[in-house]
């Protein structure tokens, strides 16, 4: 009965996957092209991806013999995953001094089984959404509003390891002030955020001894995030400009015992062309909490663009950063990243990125410190206007004076997938 599972898995594992390497060629020789569909002055885009994953860390399954999604292995394993990607773009140009952008898909993963034995369980549904809608853009006052929604297996909790679904929703407000011409911007923001997280299995990772890698007590870090802000912008040379940033957030959480936070950000600095082809930030402030944790560092921001032709770029930074998190209240993020990027033939994109994370966790009980790296490097081709294929490979290493397999592994991935936009 096993080996007959297994064997009707097994073809329709590959059935899709042989639907997702020859659909892209059957579309390209049916499908006309387009400019999307018009919706009154704009535009509505509907796409399809395809995406085949080869991922060494796809997640935490259940054993041989046991089909019960609540019962897995504590050990993470491989699978190949397809990604069924429908979605579509609104463009809905200024009309009336509105502008509208919504962007979104939903995604269906699909896990294969044909590396690992009943990972087929953790198949499920993710997606994105993102509206922008502004008022009366480029004028002295102006007025912007958004949601952006995002169901996903990668979340921003940078205490938690592997083997947590994430649903994240973030409502903005901004309204961008240009008094005097528009050399100086002034904008007061305001957004709301709240996250909660799904366990993708019952058992902790091997080695777990704290509640981050425990999915039985995930749900105790939902969390809501209330937070004001005011940008101001200064050009006081053509392409030079004073920055002056400052951000309070207020975060608590629904359940559980993780201290709240009460954290103000403030940074100022300088921002601009230093040559026609070099452009640099530099930022420097101070974040401080007035919560339960009490902690305070220096932050600093130091970022490089160098255009090397008019299709080749690169960009190579540092940025020092406190945030909340679950668990601990606050972390501090000590992140150095090089990115490049090149266009070559009017069709070729080459791009690649590297970054290196030290995460301090600022609790002085568990004075907990993480390492991250991590590489995303591929080429991307665009075969026609409406057809994008690109192969990629990607590498994340994690290592933790915590112990426990999800916050302490290598996860190689690679990637193959193609995008058809009308």
């Amino acid at each position: 009965m096993m080996r007959s599972r297994r064997s009707a898995n097994t073809w329709r594992a590959w059935g899709l996957l042989a639907m997702a390497l020859l659909w892209p060629a059957l579309v390209w020789a049916q499908t006309p092209g387009g400019n999307g569909i018009k919706v009154g002055e704009g535009r509505l885009h509907p796409s399809f991806e395809l995406e085949t994953r080869l991922d060494s860390a796809a997640g935490y399954f259940p054993p041989p013999g046991n089909l019960d999604p609540a019962v897995v292995s504590d050990t993470l394993s491989g699978e190949l995953l397809l990604h069924f990607r429908p979605g579509a773009r609104l463009e809905l140009p200024a009309s009336s001094k509105v502008d509208v952008n919504l962007t979104g898909y939903l995604d269906y993963v699909h896990y294969t089984g044909l590396l690992t034995e009943n990972s087929g369980v953790a198949s499920r549904l993710e997606g994105l959404g993102d509206l922008s809608v502004r008022f009366s853009e480029g004028a002295p006052v102006e007025v912007e509003v958004g949601d952006h929604f995002e169901r996903s297996d990668r979340t921003r909790n940078a205490a938690l390891g592997v083997g947590v679904l994430s649903l994240f929703n973030e409502v903005r407000l901004a309204v961008p002030l240009r008094p005097g011409g528009g050399a100086l911007e002034i904008t007061p923001k305001a957004t709301w955020a709240v996250e909660f997280f799904q366990p993708l299995g019952a058992l902790s990772p091997v080695g777990c001894i704290e509640s981050t890698c425990d999915p039985s007590v995930v749900r105790q870090f939902d969390y809501s995030n209330l937070s004001t802000a005011v940008q101001a912008r200064w050009r006081f040379l053509p392409k030079t400009a004073l920055v002056v940033d400052g951000r309070f957030d207020m975060r608590t959480y629904f359940q559980g015992s993780s201290p709240n936070a009460l954290l103000l950000h403030t940074t100022a600095g300088l921002a601009g062309l230093i040559s026609p082809k070099l452009s640099v930030t530099a930022k420097l402030g101070w974040a401080q909490d007035f919560g339960a944790v009490g902690r305070g560092t220096l932050l600093a921001q130091l970022e490089g663009s160098y255009l090397l032709s008019t299709t080749m770029s690169v960009k190579a930074g540092y940025t020092r950063s406190m945030e909340p998190v679950a668990a601990y209240g606050l972390f501090r993020d000590d992140r150095g990243y090089v990115e490049g990027q090149a266009l070559l033939g009017g069709r070729l994109t080459v791009r690649g990125l590297a970054a290196f994370d030290y995460l301090s966790f600022q609790d002085a009980s568990n004075p907990r410190r993480d390492t991250t790296f991590r590489l995303d490097v591929g080429p991307q081709y665009q075969f026609q206007q409406w057809l994008v294929g690109g192969v990629g490979y990607m590498l994340g290493t994690r290592s933790s004076t915590s112990s426990g397999a999800g916050l302490n592994y290598t996860r190689h991935e690679g990637y193959a997938r193609m995008t058809v936009t009308y």
